[in-house]
């Protein structure tokens, strides 16, 4: 078993190398006084809407135990969430960003994140195979769960989607020809 600090430290350097990689268009981490995190996976994260209310992501992993190691108040990883599976969860300045390090062909190929929205909103899903946050009584976009990308350790891209159950949006990766370690990227923004 991967000592915490080890496992810390390959997640952040993993996720570091595609983002880099992927270019400056990515949301950059950043402190964000409107985002309140858990202290376990299974804890989730608080985020604002553009309205001002809030929603929750649960992470609904394996080890939904698994406490953050907080290595700053705008990034946390957990470690060890499922097998060879860990979570880098970084705060953004409109929202938050749930990098999900794969770093083997016996991890799961679906994440699963339990969304709690406050009374008169709904996910309302998007051609891009994102979805929306909308506000059903003014019909307005309050918030957004862009479309995941993955990628593998040679950049290339890996097949990732959502799926809507119940109240709970579950990423699927596609990653068994791939190079590990692969990152894919739940994205929120307000």
């Amino acid at each position: 078993m991967r000592h915490a600090r080890d496992g810390a430290a390959a997640a952040m350097s993993a996720a570091s190398r595609i983002l880099v990689a992927r270019g400056k268009n990515e949301p950059q981490e950043m402190e964000n006084p409107d985002v309140a995190w858990g202290q376990r996976a299974r804890d989730g994260v608080w985020v604002p809407t553009r309205d001002g209310q809030r929603i929750h992501f649960g992470i609904d992993v394996a080890a939904a135990d698994t406490v953050a190691q907080v290595l700053r108040p705008s990034l946390r990883v957990f470690v060890g969430v499922d097998v060879d599976t860990d979570i880098v969860a970084q705060t953004t300045a409109g929202g938050v960003r749930l990098l999900t390090v794969i770093h083997g062909p016996d991890a799961p190929t679906e994440f699963r994140f339990a969304v709690s929205l406050a009374d008169g909103l709904a996910l309302e899903s998007m051609p891009s195979g994102g979805y929306d946050v909308v506000h059903l009584r003014y019909g307005a976009t309050v918030g957004r769960l862009y479309n995941p990308w993955a990628s593998d350790s040679m950049f290339r891209q890996v097949k990732a989607d959502y799926a809507l159950d119940g109240s709970a949006v579950t990423m699927r990766i596609q990653h068994t020809d791939a190079y590990y370690p692969v990152v894919a990227d739940p994205h929120y923004e307000r």
